[in-house]
């Protein structure tokens, strides 16, 4: 009997509490980018990344003024958290984080850029090394496939339902990620339709079934919707209100 009551308290931690995952989208558009989803414990953080004079810099749209870099941001402030707390990203020895970059640019041309800035802090962004370092995710506009492989073991990758990964790239396949609006129109007031529904459940299952978390952009941003989100077994809510959906879902 305690065996079954102690598998039982394991599944509910697993699927209820651990499970359940708040991403910052745009973070960078907040009146305090990362510091703000960082002091809620937001489990990823998106930043929107262009090269602009060879330099990777932050912004919604292809930048026209000097924008903002990544470096400045994110890269520099993470940093800073590692030396704080020694080879942790907060006092806190729970909590890490990932940082999706939204290559909104040629991917083979911001990669390498990528790469060379991450390689300077090494113990902050190498997973495999650290355990509490920062997971970089590429996300937006992504390498071909069968070139993820080719890339180091610091970029893990955005991947798509509709895409096909063998058993090697499925490693490198940190989540799966969906525009919400190809399977329902809904508002996020009231009960979603049931047709909508079951497209989402069928999407969620197929993610699941490959041991990957799933997310979808674009969904309905109140707490109604994340809250159906998540009984329809969503592993991450995508917001802009990170603060509220911490509070809603946790």
């Amino acid at each position: 009997m305690i065996r079954y009551s102690l598998l039982f308290i394991g599944w509910f931690l697993t699927t209820d509490v651990v499970g359940q995952k708040i991403h910052a989208h745009n973070d960078y558009a907040q009146p305090l980018p990362f510091t703000a989803a960082y002091e809620q414990r937001a489990d990823f953080i998106e930043a929107d990344v262009w090269l602009q004079n060879g330099k990777l810099v932050v912004a919604h749209d292809k930048p026209e003024v000097i924008a903002p870099t990544l470096d400045s941001l994110y890269l520099t402030p993470i940093t800073k958290l590692f030396s704080q707390y020694t080879d942790k990203v907060s006092q806190d020895r729970d909590y890490t984080f990932s940082l999706m970059i939204d290559v909104k640019d040629v991917a083979i041309e911001v990669l390498p850029k990528l790469t060379a800035l991450l390689q300077e802090r090494l113990p902050c962004f190498n997973r495999s090394a650290n355990p509490k370092a920062v997971q970089v995710i590429i996300s937006g506009n992504r390498p071909k496939i069968d070139t993820f492989l080719d890339y180091p073991l610091l970029f893990q990758f955005d991947g798509r339902p509709s895409e096909v990964y063998d058993d090697e790239t499925l490693k490198r396949v940190a989540l799966i990620s969906d525009s919400f609006q190809s399977y329902s129109r809904w508002d996020g007031q009231g009960d979603m339709p049931d047709v909508d529904r079951d497209k989402l459940k069928r999407v969620i299952k197929r993610a699941h079934s490959d041991n990957k978390p799933i997310r979808f952009w674009g969904a309905p941003d109140t707490p109604n919707a994340w809250k159906q989100l998540k009984k329809l077994g969503v592993d991450i809510i995508s917001t802009d209100k990170v603060a509220e959906a911490m509070h809603a879902m946790r």
